[in-house]
């Protein structure tokens, strides 16, 4: 069957040359299930790998959430329920595609002498769209509410959450690798650049949902380095939409950070006479707004960049936590705030910069 090629022709190899695995050509999917081959071996469009098109095949939990209540065991026998290996069978079959797709588009590297940059800049970008279903099934499944897998929930909600880990560590050490050879921007002021990429979504009850966000390398909080010192790793966007019986709310969205500061900046201090390990403090924080403070479109376009501040929430300590574990540390912070108070936003930024001082 014919399928659309990644680039233009196929790579030219010089004496002694070896082909890279699968001759560069990414191989069928893994997966036995039809239904698990979201991604298309070749897309031609990063416009046809939108997250909505994952939320048709992928079973079980939708990527669009909340989650449907859970079914009332009614009378009569339980049906049997799967071993946890054949469960995730599909799901890690999914998973090594991917990473295959990932040691393909390492292997392109190799020909970057004779592959136009253009392509390799297009390339990258459509396979992190490819990843973006699969990493909405599994966040979604794992961290949704209410839970979907029962008693073995835990267990179920571990298992998808390390695999998704896996995947976005190796797509980070994807990224950086293309970036060092010039073929992808990093950079956050440029609209093109990769500097972050989308890891999945999931919600924490009926109005709100998260998504997650990884940087490839740490970044400046601000392109005004204000605050000073202060470096960002991860970002949350929690997206918060009024219930129906609410009247005169709209949808916003707050930001939520994984941040490192570098205390040996701060303190004028030389790391290389110290201890490297104590050198970063990590903490999660929530951007606060100072401005533009009209909502007149002309005062965002004449604002160069929005001022903000970090509200530190949560002080995590010299150690970098994981990618998993930094969300679990969100989600507390956000249930630990149901019920008291609507989301952040509602306060207002001078509220919340006086909680701070």
């Amino acid at each position: 069957m014919a399928t659309e090629q990644w680039f233009v022709g196929p790579l030219p190899q010089g004496p002694g040359e070896t082909p890279p695995p699968g001759d560069l050509e990414p191989g069928a999917p893994h997966c036995g299930d039809p239904s698990w081959s979201t991604p298309p071996d070749r897309p031609a469009d990063p416009a046809d790998l939108e997250p909505k098109d994952a939320q048709g095949p992928l079973p079980e939990a939708p990527a669009s959430t909340p989650s449907p209540e859970p079914l009332t065991p009614g009378p009569g026998p339980t049906p049997p329920s799967l071993p946890l290996d054949t469960m995730f069978s599909p799901i890690t079959e999914q998973l090594h595609y991917l990473l295959k797709k990932a040691d393909d588009f390492q292997s392109y590297l190799l020909y970057r002498d004779r592959v136009q940059k253009e392509q390799l800049a297009k390339a990258m970008p459509t396979f992190l769209k490819m990843c973006e279903p699969y990493f909405l099934y599994l966040e979604a499944a794992a961290r949704s509410v209410p839970p979907i897998y029962g008693a073995l929930q835990e267990l179920v909600r571990k298992g998808l959450l390390e695999i998704s880990q896996q995947l976005t560590l190796r797509l980070e050490q994807l990224v950086l690798m293309y970036a060092s050879f010039g073929f992808v921007d990093l950079e956050e002021t440029d609209p093109l650049s990769i500097s972050c990429f989308f890891c999945g979504r999931f919600s924490i009850s009926s109005s709100h949902e998260v998504s997650i966000f990884r940087y490839c390398a740490p970044a400046a909080y601000t392109a005004s380095r204000f605050p000073r010192y202060l470096y960002k790793k991860m970002r949350w966007n929690l997206e918060t939409t009024p219930e129906p019986s609410s009247r005169g709310q709209d949808s916003h969205v707050d930001y939520y950070f994984l941040c490192y500061r570098d205390t040996w900046e701060d303190t004028g201090k030389n790391p290389a006479n110290s201890c490297a390990q104590i050198q970063k403090l990590w903490s999660i924080g929530r951007w606060v707004p100072l401005g533009p403070v009209d909502d007149d479109l002309y005062s965002w376009i004449l604002c160069p960049q929005p001022p903000g501040d970090y509200q530190q929430l949560l002080t995590i300590g010299f150690e970098e936590p994981s990618h998993m574990l930094a969300t679990d540390l969100l989600v507390q912070i956000l249930t630990g705030q149901a019920g008291t108070a609507r989301p952040p936003s509602a306060a207002g930024a001078s509220a919340w910069a006086a909680q701070g001082s």
